[in-house]
């Protein structure tokens, strides 16, 4: 008892630890895993370790195979709910780059790998594919921490994102294939049993996957299922799913949730977020025994088994040379600068499929005395910790050296995507600047991205705004909801993260009947709350550009615009196309000739002066 409460215990510790210095959950967790395992032997008189994973015959957590079967259904859960982040939208967005590096990349790196495995510990071909085929994942769930602290240009974390999540079950099905091929093909190799083997895991993965999804999804729509018990039963289907499947084909279970989660997580199920944040949690929880688990099941001389020059060899060709041809190669007449790439090839950290798979094909393998199995799950061990180590404490600093880190963060989140902050966001990126909308109002979420905004549902009150990979680069913070509490609320909490150039709120009713008292960081001008905002935006759906010919027409433009109910001033454009955000107590531009005033609503015609103005995109959908 006192084992499994330490391991539930120490694995939330290790959680917040990881927390709370920024760095990837991955690391204390191995770190402790081989602390209470094979490093507790040298503090015990028995040379029995703190925590025993096996039963070894006087004690331990689990008899014969049943780790096996505890490891198999915990990843059975976890690639899941990796399955349903995938979303068909979100991966268009990233281009041929991020196919180029799971496919072209992932070949050079299984080649490779491979190769260098078998010439520098002289292990079986067998053995050196399998390892190979276990490295070429990309953990998000290590490179997600690396790219919170590190402002990045969004394409380039959105292919290091995206590789990580899509990369991962593909791993996993190359390894589980490769497994095949040793159970099967023998010392004969490539038999055709085990590529019937491969066809039979292939359609059983997809068949079980596809028809457990739809089965699921119409049980929720229509109601079948109560909703105090759709989370464990999502829970208890994908189990029996992983189950099923691997009774009709061994080793099809992985590739079935994967393939389940995959069809949920782009189907518009209204419980999906619900079933995501419960699936999420439940993962940062097995993640936590895993690694725990796995990592003291190692024995010290699993670890002295590696504890040599051949490891340092394996781990350089690994990190220094595959991964950057990997890098190239699919990078190749891609828009990615050289110092883009350079970082990308730097940042490839292994997670928790590799170590996960790597355990259960090596142990089973181990148990079937396989030769060179035992080097499998130490190797894949020393790897995740190395690429861990390296990537977690010099990312940021390689970041600056070779001039990716973006010195000053120019991406705006509008909290709120109504139709007058669709509008604006259509203008500010349609101008190159780079705007992401939250909202908690699915429509508007949907009417954001039918018109190719980046948009998010998502609650300002959750913990994951601030830690999203996707807002990296996000430096202005504009609050337009019709609520007066949210709009305070997310200048309150994400200012510092999020808003650090500047960060902007509608007026309330209150403030707008005391325009004397109006806080600095009021948006657009005295009289705009989010009602008149909303009524123009529907009035006249256009964003307007009034030529400047010097300040003091720009302070009287601004008076007339506020004598105007039906017209909002919104940027100064600058003559480098430079965007400045008008705030309601701010009227010190300095203003030179050719600026623009840009503004949303009634068209303002002064008799010596051009006005420029033309439908949005938005409203043409609209209309």
């Amino acid at each position: 008892m006192l084992e499994l409460a330490g391991i539930v215990i120490l694995g939330i510790l290790a959680q917040w630890v990881a927390w709370r210095l920024k760095i990837p959950a991955i690391l204390p967790l191995i770190l402790i895993g081989l602390f209470v395992g094979p490093v507790s032997t040298l503090f015990t008189e028995d040379g029995s370790k703190w925590i025993e994973p096996v039963w070894n015959g006087t004690h331990g957590l689990f008899p014969e195979d049943s780790l096996y079967y505890f490891v198999s259904l915990a990843m059975g859960v976890i690639l899941f709910e990796g399955g349903l982040t995938l979303k068909k939208n979100e991966i268009s967005k990233v281009g041929p780059v991020i196919l180029k590096l799971i496919s072209i990349g992932a070949v050079i790196t299984f080649i490779g790998a491979a190769v260098a495995t078998h010439y520098i510990f002289d292990l079986t071909w067998q053995i050196s594919f399998l390892f190979a085929a276990l490295i070429i994942v990309t953990g998000p769930t290590v490179i997600s921490p690396i790219l919170r602290n590190i402002p990045l240009k969004k394409d380039v974390s959105a292919v290091l994102k995206w590789e990580g999540i899509l990369i991962d079950p593909l791993g996993a099905l190359v390894a589980v294939l490769v497994f095949e091929f040793i159970n099967v093909g023998g010392s004969a190799g490539f038999t055709k049993q085990a590529f019937m083997e491969f066809g039979k895991i292939a359609i059983v993965g997809f068949s079980f996957g596809v028809s457990a999804a739809y089965a699921l999804y119409f049980a929720m729509k229509k109601k079948l299922i109560p909703h105090y018990l759709l989370n464990v039963t999502a829970l208890s289907v994908v189990l029996l799913v992983f189950v099923e499947s691997d009774v009709f084909a061994h080793e099809s279970g992985l590739l079935s949730v994967v393939v389940m989660g995959m069809v949920l997580g782009n189907s518009n199920l209204p419980n999906l977020k619900e079933l995501l944040y419960f699936k999420e949690s439940l993962s940062v929880l097995l993640i936590s025994i895993l690694f725990i688990l796995l990592a003291a099941n190692i024995n010290i001389s699993d670890l002295l088994l590696v504890y040599n020059w051949q490891t340092a060899a394996l781990m350089a060709v690994i990190v220094f040379i595959l991964r950057p041809l990997s890098v190239f190669f699919s990078t190749y007449n891609s828009s990615l600068k050289t110092n883009e790439k350079l970082f990308i090839s730097w940042v490839g950290p292994r997670g928790i499929v590799a170590v996960g798979i790597a355990s259960l094909l090596g142990t089973k393998l181990t148990l079937n005395e396989v030769p060179n199995a035992e080097y499998i799950t130490p190797l894949v061990v020393t790897l995740v910790l190395v690429t861990v180590l390296l990537n977690g404490t010099t990312a940021r600093m390689f970041a600056k050296l070779i001039g990716v880190f973006l010195k000053e963060s120019n991406g705006i989140l509008i909290v709120g995507a109504s139709k007058a902050s669709r509008l604006i966001a259509k203008y500010l990126k349609n101008n190159d600047r780079h705007v992401v909308l939250i909202d908690s109002n699915s429509d508007n979420v949907a009417k954001a991205k039918a018109i190719n905004l980046d948009a998010m549902e998502s609650n300002i009150y959750s913990e994951d705004i601030s830690t999203d990979v996707e807002l990296s680069d996000i430096g202005y913070l504009l609050a337009l909801t019709g609520s007066d509490d949210v709009n305070k609320h997310a200048l309150s909490r994400f200012k510092k993260y999020l808003g650090e150039n500047g960060a902007f709120r509608l007026i309330t009713s209150e403030e707008l009947r005391n325009p004397n008292q109006l806080p600095l960081e009021d948006l657009f001008s005295k009289k705009d709350d989010y009602i008149n905002l909303s009524e123009v935006a529907r009035d006249y759906p256009t964003i307007n550009e009034l030529e400047l010919e010097s300040t003091q027409q720009y302070l009287e433009q601004i008076d007339e615009l506020n004598k105007e109910q039906k017209a909002v001033p919104l940027f100064v454009k600058d003559l480098t196309g430079e965007l400045h955000i008008i705030c309601s107590l701010d009227e010190d531009f300095e203003i030179e000739k050719g600026s623009k005033l840009v503004y949303m609503g009634k068209p303002v015609v002064k008799e010596t002066k051009k006005k420029v103005s033309a439908p949005s995109e938005e409203a043409k959908s609209e209309a």
